[in-house]
């Protein structure tokens, strides 16, 4: 398999990071949930801010290149491991977390647990623990793990590269449509495909949407974010009837010094509306004095 990023030894795992781009803050990109290969995943954003900011990606255990978790996907190991690797990489704070989908839980615990390292935050549709209440108000963690469980064996017969594959091609490999578009080359393309298949059963993602509630509430519990951010937003459907997914993110900007963008795109926008976004965030940056 080809390879790209760097390896780092993390306790008994190893973490891959790529890093492109110079400059005196560094912008972190954080995976959502199951996105099997990170460094490519977000390339459409990244490649157009990298001319000023230096560009880390983290490839969580069980994602990218990464190894395999080993330890408890709670949201304080996600975040000591993604802390740890940097720095073993001397990739050093001041830090500006971009993260996506899931890693929003993350990204909230790190920027208030480590408020000297963390001087901003740039939201790609990220969850919120508002959001991740009310959705475990309707769906009991029970019926939560079977539906995991569902999703599990449904994935395992993916790897396998049959007939469902080809079926659900555009619901799974090209999710965020990259294969088909020209933000990737070919060569890249190809080795997205080969990271998503080594993940797509990747029990870590597995775990990680067992303690989704509990990391929410940790998140939660340390309060909302109290660095500038920026949060753009999708019109993703709701999990719950109680919520909406953007009135969950204005309900938690009210409470913190964010901006906030409401897109009419889904929850891949990244790879849809990229100079959009990237400008989004330049502007922002540029404000904040970043």
């Amino acid at each position: 398999m080809n390879k790209y990023g760097t390896l780092t030894k993390v306790g008994n795992t190893e973490i891959n990071v790529y890093t492109e781009g110079n400059g005196s803050i560094t912008i972190i990109f954080m995976a959502g949930s199951g996105v099997g290969c990170p460094t490519y995943e977000y390339k459409p954003v990244y490649r157009r801010l990298s001319d000023k900011y230096r560009i880390a990606v983290i490839e969580k255990a069980g994602y990218g290149l990464s190894g395999k978790a080993v330890t408890e996907r709670t949201v304080e190991n996600l975040v000591e491991e993604s802390r740890t690797a940097l720095k073993n990489l001397d990739i050093l704070p001041p830090y500006i977390l971009a993260p996506h989908s899931y890693s929003g839980f993350e990204a909230i615990w790190w920027a208030n647990t480590y408020p000297d390292e963390v001087k901003a935050v740039l939201s790609l549709d990220m969850g919120f623990p508002n959001m991740m209440k009310a959705q475990a108000k309707e769906i009991p963690h029970e019926k939560k793990k079977a539906m995991v469980a569902k999703t599990r064996s449904l994935m395992q017969k993916i790897a396998k590269r049959g007939l469902l594959d080809k079926i659900l091609r555009n619901k799974t490999v090209n999710a965020s449509g990259l294969m088909k578009s020209d933000e990737l080359t070919a060569e890249e393309k190809q080795i997205y495909e080969e990271v998503y298949y080594k993940n797509i059963a990747s029990e870590a993602v597995f775990e990680e949407s067992i303690l989704a509630e509990a990391n929410a509430e940790k998140a939660g519990n340390t309060g909302y974010l109290k660095c500038p951010a920026c949060f753009l937003v999708s019109n993703m459907r709701s999990p719950v009837k109680s919520l909406t997914w953007q009135q969950a993110a204005k309900d938690y900007a009210e409470h913190c010094d964010a901006e906030i963008y409401m897109m009419n795109e889904d929850h891949m926008m990244y790879t849809k509306i990229p100079d959009k976004v990237a400008g989004i965030f330049r502007d922002f940056l540029k404000k904040k004095g970043f």
